[in-house]
């Protein structure tokens, strides 16, 4: 009977903890290897976590040396590319789209869609790496080096440059997503990206840098945040709706967002947050993560780790409770609420209804 390869769907929320999936020895439990414990002490003794992101991309020449041009500060920077030149001056980003001759990428050529959506494909692909403020720059660059030239050398053309005027080091990497030798376009996933930001940190311990990339769930924290500028909205939409004559109080256009969080206000000002369905699945999330956690405590206690094994149980009793999205909007809108208040001096409405509570679930169970 001939042998068939089955592909198996995993969903990224449910991804268990590497570092105990790896490496059964059969009934008799999992032996962690030497890198896999060094991995857990470092993440429960909360080594600085990498960040590696797409912040973008450009889908057609222009769009590219635009930003070559901005990251290199027009001109005041330099850009260090894969050859090891140095592109200094204001045509840094006209003089690195000629030389990687992306005015002959097809693709930016293809007309809009029906729908005048942009299909076209990227031409470069922007991505950041960084770490917090106290990691040396030099370091960050020189990590950044060996990250790219083992991902791109020979195969995808970019270049790079440090940035050090915000509160943390980070380096912009550019790299032009046609192969050069004619192999496959640059296509950027998730599990990629997991994978890069084990190899960016793994490049930053050479450096002597004390560097993690353990994804967000099994630290307990959830993939995404709410951005303080749904909230400006929310709070543009009710100065405009008590002085709609005033100048300079007109809200920000509609969003899916803002939208979503006029709805919980509303729901919040009528007493109640209907509890999602969603957050059953978040909770057993959380629970198949703390019972990784407790195969990991139970494997470094079988190999003499015991003071390891202690901290690992102490890292997740302190995980904050689950949130859903809704949840933590519901949480800041009431803060604002307070905040507005105290600020203005304003005494609660006496036919207004008490103050309400956002749902909670039972946490799940913790050793």
């Amino acid at each position: 009977m001939p042998k068939r390869v089955v592909s198996i769907p995993r969903d990224p929320a449910l991804i268990a903890l590497d570092i105990v999936s790896h490496g059964r020895r059969g009934p008799g439990g999992s032996v962690l290897t030497p890198e896999q414990i060094e991995q857990v002490s470092r993440t429960v003794h909360r080594a600085p976590e990498v960040v590696v992101k797409v912040s973008g991309g450009a889908r057609d020449a222009g769009g590219a040396k635009a930003h070559a041009d901005y990251i290199g500060r027009h001109g005041k920077l330099g850009l260090e590319t894969d050859e090891g030149e140095r592109v200094v001056g204001r045509d840094a980003g006209a003089r690195l789209v000629a030389d990687w001759n992306l005015d002959l990428s097809r693709g930016q050529y293809r007309p809009l869609s029906d729908r005048g959506r942009d299909t076209r494909p990227k031409v470069v692909h922007n991505i950041v790496l960084s770490m917090p403020g106290r990691t040396p720059p030099e370091a960050v660059l020189e990590a950044a080096r060996t990250f790219a030239r083992e991902n791109f050398a020979l195969q995808y053309r970019y270049a790079m440059v440090l940035h050090t005027d915000q509160a943390h080091p980070h380096v912009h990497l550019v790299v032009k997503a046609e192969h050069e030798c004619g192999g496959p376009r640059l296509t950027i996933r998730k599990a990629m990206l997991r994978r890069w930001r084990e190899e960016f940190a793994a490049a930053l311990r050479a450096q002597g840098v004390p560097a993690n990339a353990t994804p967000a769930p099994l630290r307990g924290r959830a993939t995404g945040g709410m951005k303080d500028s749904i909230f400006r909205r929310l709070r543009a939409l009710a100065d405009a709706a008590r002085a709609p004559d005033q100048p300079g109080r007109t809200p920000v256009g509609s969003t899916f967002m803002r939208a979503k969080v006029e709805r919980i206000a509303w729901q919040l000002q009528q007493g109640a947050l209907p509890v999602e369905p969603g957050l059953a699945r978040l909770q057993a999330t959380r629970q198949s993560i703390i019972d990784d956690w407790r195969s990991t405590a139970q494997a470094l206690r079988r190999q003499g780790e015991e003071a390891l094994a202690r901290e690992v149980e102490r890292y997740i009793q302190a995980f904050p409770p689950v949130r859903t999205d809704a949840m933590r909007i519901a949480e800041r809108l009431q803060s604002r609420w307070a905040e507005s208040g105290a600020t203005r001096g304003a005494a609660p409405d006496p036919g207004s209804p008490p103050p309400p509570q956002v749902p909670t679930e039972p946490s799940p169970r913790v050793p």
